[in-house]
């Protein structure tokens, strides 16, 4: 469209009151964001094709094109919705004022393996999920996934720190690093409860991890 009918364009939308839809907003694209985490989580990356996604969200391909460039596009983009979402229930969980430092992070746990259960174990972590196929994946998420991994890190280890204050974790230990632990550990433990189709892992890693803050 040439900048003459883009100005005609938006003028006449502003003449019937009808202000430009965001296109981050548009129904199509919250369903195909939808329908790509649920394969993502559920299969990968490299063994999803855009036509599954486009079907099981019931959008046509043209509408695909329109909000993404292409495949590597809308996997970067399915990487930002999930950081959103997923950093969102770790606010939750770690700024609740009824529970202690350490139960909140025993609260996130919990909700955790209630999710993975509520979908029978099918679906893991994107961020583990992509990062066990990275070597098959486009460069671009590589730095894509670590930043979301240390946004991770950062919000536990202030809710370690916050331990401390507490006196609920002993202040020589590092909550930076510990946090890393965390991460890695729980990554670990839900590529295998989603191996296993149970929850065991999930308990056995994050049982072992709240012992070794109180030893």
């Amino acid at each position: 469209m040439t900048d003459l009918a883009q100005s005609m364009s938006a003028t006449s939308a502003a003449k019937r009151g009808r202000p430009k839809k965001d296109p981050a907003t548009a129904q199509a694209r919250q369903k195909l964001i939808r329908s790509g985490l649920i394969h993502l989580t559920e299969r990968g990356y490299s063994s999803v094709g855009v036509d599954e996604v486009l079907t099981h969200a019931g959008v046509p391909k043209g509408s695909f094109y329109h909000y993404f460039r292409n495949k590597e596009d809308f996997g970067g983009q399915l990487i930002s919705a999930y950081h959103a979402y997923f950093s969102a229930k770790l606010h939750i969980s770690f700024s609740n004022p009824k529970l202690p430092a350490l139960k909140r992070l025993a609260a996130f746990v919990e909700d955790a393996e209630a999710g993975m259960a509520r979908h029978g174990f099918r679906r893991g972590c994107l961020v583990g999920n992509l990062g066990q196929e990275m070597a098959a994946l486009p460069e671009s998420f590589r730095s894509q996934l670590i930043c979301v991994l240390e946004d991770w890190q950062a919000r536990t280890a202030k809710c370690l720190r916050l331990a401390q204050d507490e006196g609920t974790l002993s202040s020589t230990q590092d909550a930076k690093a510990l946090a890393a632990f965390f991460w890695i550990g729980w990554e670990g433990a839900v590529l295998r409860s989603k191996l296993e189709c149970d929850a065991a892992p999930l308990r056995i890693f994050s049982n072992s991890f709240f012992t070794l803050l109180t030893a």
